[in-house]
């Protein structure tokens, strides 16, 4: 690849731009904690865990998505006996994941400025539209990208939309995002470029379990090391 080649820079939002699935494992946490008269921690986790991604083709991803997930899960555990009291105390835990800051990750800021006005830079993540809408005006970054596609699935067609939407060759496209799962294979399935950028936790839905070719794609520890690349700098 080199940079004559390459016209647009994709980035996923949650955990390559901003702080995401640490919140959720605290918000699981505290979930946890309100059920553990009922069920071991572990064990109510694995229920949540197997109820949200039964209800993904139904309610898609987002906080909202997981509170719901939630009150299900504690209905299914107390039997249809739970107590109003716990759901209102599910719909705090929803209400304060929404208020969490939007904590840009170390060095995003300083990439992002770099590479406007070099390439056109788009958001591409999956998610709740309203609640991803939101976090992108809070994180201050908004302006520097030409385009915003907030995705149902990340799916090699889903991608294939957006990169024929953006009027440009999937060999002229990069994705950096943190999940092999969702920001790499589909888009390498296409013929385009991708970035692993690993978070420190990952939701197990993300976790790929079969065996990957790495020499497919650029593995990284963070997000300035992108300007050091070679197709970057040149």
């Amino acid at each position: 690849m080199t940079s004559g080649q390459l016209k647009v820079i994709a980035f996923d939002a949650d955990d390559t731009l901003w702080v995401n699935e640490t919140f959720f494992r605290e918000a699981e946490t505290s979930f946890c904690n309100l059920l553990e008269d009922f069920m071991p921690h572990h064990s109510v986790n694995q229920e949540l865990y197997r109820i949200e991604v039964g209800n993904i083709e139904l309610y898609g991803y987002g906080i909202k998505a997981f509170m719901l997930s939630m009150i299900q899960t504690a209905s299914v555990i107390t039997e249809n006996k739970v107590d109003f009291s716990i759901v209102d105390k599910i719909m705090e835990i929803g209400h304060d994941m929404m208020n969490k800051p939007v904590e840009l990750l170390d060095g995003v800021q300083e990439v992002i400025e770099e590479l406007h006005g070099r390439y056109k830079l788009v958001v591409a993540t999956k998610g709740d539209l309203v609640d991803q809408e939101r976090k992108l005006a809070k994180s201050g970054l908004d302006h520097y990208f030409h385009h915003i596609e907030i995705m149902s699935e990340k799916r090699a067609g889903n991608y294939q939309k957006l990169i024929k939407h953006l009027d440009c060759h999937p060999s002229e496209f990069l994705m950096i995002g943190n999940s092999i799962k969702s920001d790499v294979l589909p888009v390498i399935d296409l013929g385009g470029n991708a970035i692993h950028i690993p978070f420190h936790t990952t939701w197990e839905h993300e976790v790929v379990k079969h065996h990957i070719d790495e020499d497919s794609f650029i593995s990284l520890q963070s997000v300035r090391e992108i300007l050091d690349l070679p197709f970057i700098k040149d």
